[in-house]
């Protein structure tokens, strides 16, 4: 599939970010949870119609462009935003490690697993 051009924007009562087509249509989200300096990813999802066409990576991007923005850490428990993580170094400096709960996750930078 061709790359596909969405508009990324935060939407704050749903609690996710979307990416949507030119017309408007939904074709994507990030859902996140959001506590004092840190944003929480728990899930993104992408229409299977527009799965290969780099919505995901565009979401995700734009997702962590603006946590930087706000100034915010992020704890990636999404698949998605912990692979996006995982081949972008660029923003490393996000990453805050995932709460005791979560520490069985693999860090999302280096893929190492929790001791």
């Amino acid at each position: 599939m061709n790359q596909v051009t969405v508009t990324v924007a935060d939407a704050p009562p749903e609690h996710r970010f979307e990416a949507r087509l030119p017309d408007g249509t939904l074709v994507g989200h990030a859902r996140y949870q959001r506590a004092d300096t840190v944003i929480v990813f728990t899930h993104t999802e992408v229409d299977r119609a527009y799965e290969g066409g780099g919505v995901a990576d565009q979401l995700v991007r734009t997702a962590l462009d603006s946590v930087r923005e706000r100034g915010l850490r992020v704890v990636a428990v999404c698949t998605s935003v912990r692979m996006f993580l995982h081949h972008h170094p660029e923003y490393a400096e996000l990453v805050e490690p995932p709460p005791t709960h979560l520490a069985h996750l693999p860090h999302p930078r280096t893929g190492d697993e929790a001791r």
